[in-house]
Formats: C-alpha cells, structure tokens, sequence
C-alpha cells in the first residue's frame, strides 16, 4: 500500500511540475487558450454558407409591369442587392469577371407579351462559378423566387410543400459548422502539445534529468499525458461555452455524454502525439510531423465533406483517424441529441487508437530512457 501510495506522489508530482511549466509562463497560458477563442469566434462568424448578401446586375430588355414586379421581387428579399443595369449582354462578361456581381439576370425581349400569351419564357442567370457555394445557393433563391412569381399570377395551387428542417431549423449553416469546432480546434492544440512535451525536454537538456529519478516509463507517460488531456478538455469547454452561449445554439443532448466522447477522443489525440513526441529528437522534428499529420486528419474527419462522398479506401483510411468519431459523438450528442447506445460505435475506433498508441507511446518511452 505504501509503495503504491508512493507511485502515485511521484506521478502526481511530475503531472504539477508540467501544469507548471504551462501555467506559469504567461506565453505559454495566452497559446494555450487564446487561439481557441480566437478560432471559435471566427468560425462563427466567418466560416458560413449562410447566403446573406448577393450582389447582381440585371439587363432588362422588356421594361413593364411584369419585369418591374419580378425585379421587386428580388430586391424586396434584403440578400440580393443591385449593383449594376446593364444596357447590352456584351457587359454582362465585365461585371462577372471583375467580381463586382455573383450573377447577372437577363430578362428577354416580349417578356410581358409572352407572358400575356402563356408563352414559356427563358430567364438567363450567369453566375460565378469561382465560388460554386454561393453562387448554386444564389441561383436556388432565385429559382424560389421566380416559382413564388409564377404562382402569383396563377391559380391558386391545390398541393403545397410544407417545409421543415431537423436540427436546425432555421437552416443556418453555423449550426452545422460550430458544434464540431468543439473536437476539431481543441485537436490541433492538444496535439501539439502532447508532440512537443519530450522533445522540449531534450531541447531544453532536462530529459536528462528524468533519467536520474525514480521516475518509470510509465509514469512518465502518465505525467506527460495527464496534462495534455485537461488542456484540451479546457480548450473544449472553452468553445463549448462560446457555442452554446455566445451563439445560443442549443444542445440537445447529454452533457456528460458529450464529455465522455471528448475525454475518449482527447486521449487517442495524446496517445498520437506522445508517440511522435517520443521518436522526435527536436522541438523542430515534432513541429513538422505534426504538422504533417493535422492536415489529413482534418480532411478526413468528415467535417468539411460527408465520409461517405470519399472514395472507398479513404472511407476505410477514415477508421484511424479519432477525429471522425470526435466530430461525429460531438455533433450527434450536441444537435440530434443522441443517447449513449446510438453513438456508442464511435467509441470503439477512438478505444482502438488509443489502446494502440498509448502503449507505442510507452514501449518508445522505455526504449528511449533506456
């Protein structure tokens, strides 16, 4: 009992000395949190497929009622804005191209007549396919929008659509983009964390030091570890915070839950990167692979494409990567409000990483110290 009381002082006292070495240099505590911060809010506000302003220019070839009215239509939406009256097609090319309108709407010749007579009529909209998104959402509101026209000049319709999202009802894109900021930015810090721990000791010419204590792999893992997992459990409720409060997107789900798939994918991420901190000779070398690495766990993770558009070997590549079941337990708890039996297979690949990383971690941890 004493021997074991005297294991956990010495682990214990090794997990304080790394929090103080974070949590004391005033540095060191403003790139632990503050980009997490930082980051989160400028997600919310930036990152959004949200379609709120679209500049367009318009060449009306049939002046009237009906082009006047449809026009109405589209500057009444408060998105749409005209920056531009054309008087020739052969000006539509400038203004595209100069970025100045996301699209140009074309109203032909007799558009009034062929209307009166029950006609079709074509109504041309060239967009800017540099920014695809924008530019389809764009076009989809003006289709909205001309389907709206055309029903009001119509009969009344005997079917309609009753529209309803899950989720997110509003169908704000931030909703969709935040909730996984909650894994995904606090990845990126802990990770680096965890990769330069030993390195920094080996820089700083204090690895030495650890060979001389009573100190085992072990409990150097576990010292080493230990701090990375709460810094990164902040940093989660940190944007966690930002999320549901500054934001107001509500979770519907388990919080708890929510912070047992942070703290299970919190240690594969610190599984992965003691591993490289342990074959990394030099804060340098565990930069670079680290940097390496974040790249391809993020275009994997499913949060800017869905897993299921990848071709199939990188869906299979997918399974290693904890940061696909971190975003896909966060979004599901937060959002769906999912319970503990239907998120519990993203538990299985993140216990996978970590039952394979964190003994790599160990056996390197001895192999170096010995």
């Amino acid at each position: 009992m004493q021997s074991l009381v005297s294991y956990l002082a010495r682990t214990l006292a090794l997990v304080r000395k790394e929090l103080l070495a974070l949590l004391t240099d005033p540095s060191s505590r403003v790139l632990l949190f503050t980009p997490a911060l930082m980051q989160s809010l400028l997600f919310g506000y930036g990152a959004t497929y949200d379609l709120t302003y679209a500049p367009y220019a318009v060449l009306n070839q049939s002046p009237g009622v009906a082009a006047t009215e449809l026009l109405a239509r589209i500057d009444g939406t408060g998105v749409f804005k005209r920056v531009a009256t054309l008087t020739g097609s052969n000006q539509i090319a400038g203004v595209i191209e100069s970025g100045d309108a996301l699209l140009a709407i074309t109203i032909p010749p007799n558009f009034e007549a062929r209307l009166a007579s029950g006609q079709q009529v074509p109504l041309q909209v060239v967009l800017d396919g540099r920014n695809s998104s924008t530019a389809g959402l764009a076009a989809a509101y003006v289709s909205s929008i001309v389907a709206s026209f055309n029903a009001s000049r119509g009969t009344t319709p005997s079917l309609t659509i009753v529209r309803r999202a899950w989720f997110n009802p509003n169908l704000e894109s931030r909703w969709n983009l935040m909730p996984p900021l909650i894994a995904s930015l606090s990845m990126i810090q802990t990770l680096m964390l965890a990769a330069l721990s030993v390195a920094r000791e080996r820089e700083q010419g204090t690895f030495d030091q650890l060979l001389v204590t009573p100190l085992t792999p072990l409990q150097i893992l576990i010292g080493k570890a230990l701090p990375s997992i709460l810094v990164g459990l902040i940093q989660s409720t940190i944007i966690f915070l930002i999320i549901r409060f500054w934001f107001e997107i509500p979770i519907n789900g388990s919080v708890g839950l929510l912070y047992l798939g942070l703290f299970m994918f919190t240690v594969a991420s610190v599984g992965i990167g003691l591993s490289i901190s342990a074959l990394s000779l030099t804060m340098q070398q565990a930069m670079l692979y680290t940097f390496m690495l974040v790249m391809p766990l993020m275009l994997l993770s499913g949060q800017l494409t869905p897993v299921g558009n990848m071709p199939a070997i990188l869906q299979v590549a997918t399974y290693a990567n904890p940061l696909r079941f971190g975003i896909d337990v966060v979004r599901r708890v937060y959002l769906e409000g999912a319970g503990l039996s239907e998120v519990a297979f993203d538990f299985v690949p993140m216990l996978a990483v970590s039952a394979m990383t964190v003994p790599l971690a160990a056996w390197l941890f001895r192999n170096r110290l010995a």
